[in-house]
């Protein structure tokens, strides 16, 4: 009998939709060329390129011109932190992120610390949440950025974006947010929210990997990256990647389409599991309770390791993950629950399943059918 497989790492990467597959491959034959050369060839690529960009503005609520395509979401994290301070440097040298962020916005933070640049970690609840008033109290004269996720990947709280940009914006400071888990995920209107730059991932939400893009408001200015044959406007050079881009495109327009009756059929499935899972004695839900991604379930479960927990559950054809860091085949507490105030104990035993619209209540079924039973026989090792 086959094994049966479940799928719930999608925090992590998603399958390639097939629409996204469908509309890419022109770009691999027949429709392959650059996308700068002034033949026919290339202005077609040309033309897929900017409808890509016209797709994906929209889905955000952006200006065509305020999209820029890179390779991903840490390319966009570390262009926005970097681009910014460079370009506004003559205000200031002061940064301020959270202790929760991506380690592409911590790991550029402290190579900017390195190069001068005063940064401020803002300590977080033990949700993981910051409040306006933590960041009012932080920003001074000299501060030039304020880099905070728009929702966690370990352990899915969503942060209030809105009232965060308009007390950074009350004093003339840009607002930058990665929102790589939250794209594709929930409503986002960088109009609305008041956001001066945003980052994006494609494989996030059913797109191709090593593709992404940063949306820079009009107005604001950015410096390069990157040099080269100044491609996107001069800003970020480099052939741009057009099947991985209208790929994404593809993905992003049909993830915003059909968003409110997946997100129904999504949280339902999370709330199961997280009630069936907290039936389990010595586990515990991290995150935001009420305020976090539709599809995200994060545990911790005290006395335990988690690459003991996840690899089992491969065993048994359930793929999820841990949120903590393993490297050399040895585990390390997640830096995220220790900055929500969690044991250290309580940071090493953690799962996180992240579902989408293609689970099902059977797979549901069996995870809540198995991950007791693997916990217990854990236990008792």
């Amino acid at each position: 009998m086959e094994k049966r497989i479940v799928y719930v790492d999608n925090a992590a990467t998603t399958a390639l939709s097939d629409k996204a597959l469908e509309a890419m491959l022109p770009y691999f034959g027949k429709h392959y060329a650059n996308p700068s050369a002034i033949h026919n060839y290339g202005s077609d690529a040309k033309a897929a390129l900017e409808r890509s960009r016209r797709l994906i503005a929209s889905a955000i609520g952006a200006k065509n011109n305020e999209i820029f395509f890179t390779s991903g979401g840490t390319e966009s994290d570390n262009w926005a932190l970097r681009g910014i301070v460079e370009a506004y440097s003559y205000k200031g040298k002061h940064i301020i992120t959270t202790t929760v962020e991506h380690n592409a916005v911590v790991k550029t933070t402290e190579a900017l610390e390195k190069q001068g640049y005063e940064v401020t970690y803002l300590p977080v609840d033990k949700y993981g949440r910051i409040t306006p008033e933590q960041l009012s109290d932080a920003i001074r004269d000299d501060t030039i950025l304020v880099s905070i996720m728009m929702a966690n990947n370990e352990i899915g709280t969503i942060l209030p974006i809105k009232e965060l940009c308009d007390v950074a914006h009350k004093r003339n400071v840009l607002f930058h947010t990665d929102a790589v888990q939250a794209v594709g995920h929930i409503k986002i209107n960088v109009r609305e929210l008041g956001i001066d730059l945003l980052s994006i991932s494609a494989h996030k939400f059913q797109g191709p990997k090593g593709v992404g893009a940063l949306f820079v408001r009009i107005g604001r200015i950015i410096s390069p990256l990157m040099y080269g044959g100044g491609q996107e406007r001069g800003s970020r050079s480099g052939t741009e990647n057009v099947p991985g881009i209208v790929g994404m495109a593809a993905a992003l327009e049909d993830a915003v389409l059909d968003m409110d009756d997946n997100n129904k059929k999504i949280i339902s499935m999370r709330d199961r599991i997280i009630q069936g899972i907290l039936k389990i004695s010595g586990s515990y839900l991290t995150g935001d309770p009420e305020n976090r991604l539709p599809g995200h379930a994060s545990f911790a479960f005290e006395g335990l390791d988690s690459k003991p927990i996840v690899t089992t559950l491969s065993k048994a054809g359930i793929y999820a993950s841990s949120a903590s860091a393993c490297s050399a085949g040895s585990v390390k507490p997640s830096r995220i629950l220790l900055a929500t105030g969690a044991s250290e104990s309580l940071a090493y035993g953690t799962l996180r399943i992240t579902l989408n619209e293609y689970n099902s209540e059977e797979d549901i079924d069996y995870l809540l059918e198995t991950i007791p039973s693997v916990i217990s026989t854990l236990r008792m090792e």
